[in-house]
């Protein structure tokens, strides 16, 4: 849909997706490169194959990346089309988090890990009530995160946040009937272990990616892995993948209710509906 709206409306794709950015791994996050080939015309992307396998890509480094790629897109006059992928991803690019450049005191970390909860409660009473409203520091990681910004704040005086653009966004969600998501996601799956899902598994492993990285990229290159271990057999890892992929789509559509529930308006656009019918409907948003 993404790569159909920016033919006809002047766009590039800025991914949103956590593993998409890594490089060989192409079947297992979904790349579908294909796609952004339409009536022989490439799709410009952004965000997709900039880290080695191996890499341990995070958030604060997706909104940088994130916003270079919308500078660059708006500065020629195209239109920025965020596509994906990962809730948080998709969240952090909208409203920006500011304090995502401040670095990790590892020290600090261990001293209020060791404290109990109503220590670590008034500690968290004493910061800034400005740091306090930006942060959702309902967890106790969260409660150390908020304490370590305001005392990197604080003994930084002249550090400058990141600069995040003005944006005015349109929200598109595709809809999709449950039970028609959940048959296209296992015929999907199917698809992907019949053309060389797994063997995409064992080239990364030959090249050097080690059984700890694929349980760190999740899903499909955790449940691949302990097949080729031997810990489980074919049937076991369809099944179980197929499992972890609904559950994941579920807790997708969970992020996106929150996010309307909170300061976010989704079009939703019905998945059923002709792509020409879809784009005309987004086409129609756009121009509002």
């Amino acid at each position: 849909m993404a790569c159909n709206l920016a033919t006809v409306a002047n766009g590039e794709i800025i991914s949103a997706d956590s593993r998409q950015v890594y490089k060989y791994m192409d079947i297992g996050t979904g790349k579908d490169l294909e796609e952004y080939t339409l009536n022989g015309e490439e799709v410009p992307y952004h965000l997709i194959d900039i880290k080695e396998p191996g890499y341990k890509y995070n958030i604060a480094e997706f909104q940088n990346d994130f916003i270079t790629a919308f500078n660059d897109i708006t500065s020629r006059n195209k239109l920025p089309i965020l596509c994906g992928g990962s809730g948080l991803y998709i969240e952090t690019a909208l409203r920006g988090n500011s304090f995502l450049g401040i670095p990790s005191n590892e020290e600090l970390w261990g001293q209020l890990k060791a404290v109990t909860d109503k220590e670590l409660d008034a500690e968290y009473a004493n910061i800034d009530t400005e740091i306090q409203a930006k942060l959702n520091a309902l967890t106790r990681p969260r409660k150390i995160r908020a304490i370590e910004i305001a005392q990197f704040l604080k003994a930084n005086s002249g550090w400058q946040p990141m600069q995040l653009p003005q944006l005015k966004p349109l929200i598109i969600g595709v809809n999709i009937e449950r039970d028609l998501r959940r048959d296209k996601i296992t015929r999907r799956l199917s698809e992907r272990m019949n053309n060389g899902l797994i063997e995409e598994v064992e080239t990364l492993i030959k090249n050097g990616l080690s059984h700890a990285d694929l349980e760190y990229y999740g899903l499909e290159y955790k449940w691949i892995g302990k097949y080729l271990k031997g810990e489980i057999s074919k049937r076991i890892l369809f099944e179980s993948l197929n499992t972890a992929i609904h559950q994941f789509a579920k807790r997708q559509m969970t992020w996106f209710r929150r996010m309307e529930k909170n300061e976010y308006h989704i079009e939703w656009v019905d998945a059923l509906l002709p792509t020409n019918e879809k784009l005309a409907h987004i086409q129609t948003l756009l121009k509002q």
